[in-house]
């Protein structure tokens, strides 16, 4: 698979997780594996903040500078390379965030070769990667109409796509669909790929597609591969190796949940997102839960915490408290087969499983 200039052996990418699941260890013994390590650049801050000069607050990032740590970042993406070497490396940036802008640059001065933008369409992505031409851009759409505006919209920029992800409702945490889409057949990966790959090739270059939402092995790779997709896009599956960055009680988590535990809630970003149902649930319905106060600003739909105290919680700190182990307040993603993991696995075995077959 090629993205860019850039030539991954096997034609894997694995899907960026934050906050602290797919950082330094995780992505960087993918991409020594020859299949594509993201790096999450959410939520940076909490990542060994006691090392920089991270201001926090109840141990947590205090607003944009330092939720999104640009020395924290730095520090991820080298360690990274220390274990992959010059392989290409991956980071997944929302476009959500606030001071997205910013996080891109951060990521292409610390030698990121690809960046991978969801949640949201980044219509403006290359004006932040100007100075860095060999940065390959990768935006994740769900349908051919947002292709059609990202590339109508890159034309100023003289640029098209170096790849594009087709994200299906199967995916964990937030989606690029209504609650009531999620589950109509028309919006489903399968349905949803054909489409895409129309549009792209109207604009003239071969824009390698990839999917991504609830794929699992290798059949369901050797599936997209059929349909004339270039690679795929796994997340889920990588949290249930001893390289994933997640604190172990989030691997619990998933080891021991069931597949009725797996549902779509709402978030503060304004879309339906994916996760486990733990004791967090429980307690925004019973009004026991933490208190919502914003202090990371993590990202603009939220609007400074006013759709957190709508929702009930407040997303960098329940996601910072699932990458701190903390079961009872954690917000743990996942995608729809979360709990088919039963075992934890190492990194290099799972990318076997994937290229060989169980």
């Amino acid at each position: 698979m090629r993205i860019g200039k850039y030539e991954i052996k096997h034609p894997i990418i694995q899907g960026g997780m934050g906050v602290g699941i797919s950082w330094d260890k995780l992505a960087g013994s993918v991409s020594k594996e020859g299949a594509l390590g993201v790096i999450s650049g959410v939520g940076t801050g909490y990542y060994k903040s006691e090392d920089f000069n991270i201001r926090t607050k109840k141990d947590k990032p205090v607003d944009v500078m330092n939720f999104y740590s640009k020395e924290a970042l730095t520090a991820i993406i080298n360690n990274a390379r220390k274990i992959c070497g010059d392989a290409p490396l991956a980071c997944n940036i929302l476009y959500a965030c606030n001071d997205y802008g910013r996080i891109v640059k951060d990521a292409c001065e610390a030698g990121i070769n690809i960046i991978i933008t969801g949640a949201g369409l980044p219509t403006n992505m290359p004006e932040f990667t100007k100075d860095f031409p060999d940065v390959a851009l990768v935006p994740i759409v769900s349908s051919a109409r947002a292709l059609k505006l990202i590339c109508k919209k890159w034309q100023r920029y003289n640029k098209l796509p170096d790849a594009i992800i087709v994200e299906g409702p199967k995916s964990g945490g937030h989606q690029g669909f209504t609650y009531e889409q999620c589950f109509q057949e028309e919006y489903q990966l399968e349905n949803i790929i054909a489409p895409v790959i129309e549009e792209a090739k109207k604009w003239g270059e071969d824009i390698p597609i990839i999917a991504a939402g609830g794929i699992w092995d290798k059949n369901d790779i050797d599936k997209f591969l059929a349909m004339g997709c270039a690679g795929v896009q796994m997340a889920t599956r990588f949290i249930g190796t001893f390289e994933c960055d997640a604190d172990m009680n989030m691997k619990k988590v998933l080891l021991e949940a069931k597949e009725e535990d797996i549902k779509l809630m709402k978030s503060p970003v304004g879309l339906p997102a994916r996760a486990v149902m733990t004791k967090l649930q429980t307690s925004i319905e019973d009004k026991t839960a933490p208190k919502v106060t914003c202090i990371s600003n993590c990202v603009a739909p939220c609007n400074r915490g006013t759709e957190a105290k709508i929702v009930g919680y407040c997303i960098a700190d329940r996601l910072g408290a699932a990458y701190q182990g903390d079961i009872d307040t954690g917000l743990f993603f996942t995608g729809s087969n979360g709990y088919k993991i039963d075992k934890i696995i190492s990194v290099h075995e799972l990318i076997e499983k994937l290229t060989k077959g169980e």
